[in-house]
């Protein structure tokens, strides 16, 4: 589905619809014009006017009318905007398939996973009174072992949307050796954040204090850091009109908030994105060529349901290409980024130095090593797992 083609269809509807809207409106107003005109004689002459000078002035508004034939006027620019209407609701009807259900394949989930994954996303989205809910009736209570992690979570960005960083700092100083593993800044940015609050309220002693207990640790690794933050203090109460008014901004208290739910869920083993919604995306993208093939597979008498493998690519966008461990069936060596995994034209997947072994040329064809179609290494595109 090509949703540029659409929204060309609809520009040129939108287009045909002003300007008939507009003639409309021009034919309109002259149509007024003429009969105020004649209103304007009849008035004028109303004392000494005659029910035959009346008719006079009537026929001759009949006979402009006539003339300008105001619905033949509007007769061209309407027909231009029904034809063009109905071919936009033809491409509508072409584009979008109201029965997604023909993509539908029957697999066998695990319905505890699922469960999970579900409660899981209502936790993750801080909508914890909805997940109780669908744990209870899904009668799965072991899904309630995330709730008290993410709601420490909510509990924590909650507060700094108050500018309280105190419940952050606590978290951050207790993983501390988990953060630095990681190698994440994010305590040193949350201790940035309250050096700057209490600055900006006038105290530059109590700054200067705070800096010496929570700053002065990460100053062997962060020196030029430290220091801009030391200039701040000659612009105490004044620092928006300082050199350093950028750490005002409101763009640090959302970021790091991000970052903070981010370093959250890594340390719980989760991802930060919702599995379920990168799921639903993806189905979304994927949708359109799975109702395409289903529609072919439809038409020659064939069940695609039975495939163990898709005849046709999917193309997602980048952010579901998620690299895993691809071993060459051929060579035996695991994939990486100078010996990527391409996939052939029959659908089978070699590394490319596989590929290119057996191909001894650029131009030449080769044989795929598991069936007897032929191949070139341009007719090959690298995959992304």
């Amino acid at each position: 589905m090509e949703l540029n083609t659409i929204k060309d269809a609809f520009d040129r509807v939108a287009k045909k619809q002003k300007l008939s809207s507009s003639k409309t409106q021009e034919v309109i107003d002259q149509v007024g014009r003429e009969i105020e005109q004649a209103l304007a004689k009849m008035h004028s002459l109303h004392d000494t006017t005659s029910p035959a000078d009346l008719k006079t002035i009537l026929k001759e508004l009949n006979m402009k009318l006539t003339d300008m034939g105001p619905l033949n006027q509007l007769e061209g620019a309407q027909k231009e905007l029904n034809v063009g209407l109905s071919k936009y609701a033809k491409l509508l009807e072409k584009s979008f398939n109201p029965d997604i259900s023909k993509a539908y394949r029957n697999v066998d989930f695990d319905i505890h996973t699922v469960n999970q994954i579900i409660a899981g996303h209502f936790y993750r989205l801080g909508l914890f009174d909805l997940g109780d809910c669908f744990i209870n009736e899904a009668r799965e209570p072991e899904g309630n072992s995330l709730k008290s992690s993410f709601l420490e979570m909510y509990q924590i960005l909650e507060a700094m949307k108050a500018r309280n960083l105190e419940p952050a700092l606590n978290w951050a100083t207790i993983n501390r050796e988990k953060l630095a593993q990681s190698g994440s800044s994010l305590e040193l940015k949350l201790h940035r954040l309250q050096f700057v609050e209490i600055l900006q309220k006038g105290s530059r002693v109590d700054a200067l204090k705070y800096a010496r207990t929570f700053l002065a640790p990460f100053a062997s690794l962060h020196m030029a850091e430290i220091q801009k933050l030391m200039g701040c203090l000659l612009w105490a109460g004044r620092l928006d009109c300082s050199p350093y008014s950028e750490f005002l901004s409101p763009t640090h208290w959302e970021k790091l908030a991000d970052e903070l739910a981010q370093q959250f869920c890594s340390l719980l083993g989760q991802s930060y994105e919702s599995p379920l919604s990168v799921a639903i995306a993806a189905g979304v993208q994927g949708l359109p060529t799975l109702l395409k093939l289903a529609n072919v597979m439809a038409g020659k008498m064939q069940e695609w349901q039975a495939m163990k493998q898709l005849p046709v690519p999917v193309d997602l966008g980048r952010e579901f290409q998620f690299h895993s461990i691809f071993v060459c069936p051929v060579s035996r060596d695991q994939g990486s980024e100078e010996n990527p995994p391409m996939l052939m034209p029959c659908g089978h997947v070699l590394c490319k130095q596989s590929i290119v072994k057996l191909s001894k040329s650029s131009t030449r064809t080769f044989k795929c090593p598991y069936c007897p179609l032929e191949a070139t290494i341009a007719g090959c595109r690298q995959l992304y797992f």
